[in-house]
């Protein structure tokens, strides 16, 4: 059998389970332009299932409960802008964790805290070396 990915998703697509997951939602279309590509309501109306896109990577998001407790990850993700890529996710509520620098690997990168407990590295790749040689 052949696999089937749906469009904008990859093998692997982190799952997170957050509380108040619609406004975890509306924290990642403020701070990383995540577009919303769809959403699933639960009975009572918490989000079930809700996939967003960021620059082409999906995250799927979902209403934590008692039988799927909140979750938290670490993520990399490269902008164009680390200072202002910060900045606006400070300003839609995460908080710093480590300011700008340039790092010995190529990067410049500052990270974040968000309101669900994830973890952001917000890198500005500063060269097309390989990241590993």
């Amino acid at each position: 059998f052949a696999m089937i990915v749906p469009n904008g998703f990859s093998a692997v697509t982190p799952y997170i389970f957050a509380r108040e997951a619609d406004g975890y939602v509306r924290f990642l279309r403020e701070a990383f332009g995540g577009e919303e590509l769809g959403r699933s309501v639960a009975p009572g109306g918490r989000i079930a299932n809700c996939p967003i896109s960021i620059d082409g990577a999906t995250l799927m998001i979902s209403e934590a409960s008692a039988d799927f407790l909140p979750s938290s990850a670490a993520f990399n993700l490269y902008v164009a802008d680390a200072e202002t890529a910060m900045a606006k996710a400070i300003d839609a509520g995460a908080a710093e964790i480590m300011a700008v620098a340039d790092m010995p690997y190529g990067d410049r990168q500052g990270g974040v805290r968000d309101p669900a407990g994830n973890i952001w590295w917000i890198s500005q790749r500063l060269t097309d070396e390989p990241y590993f040689r």
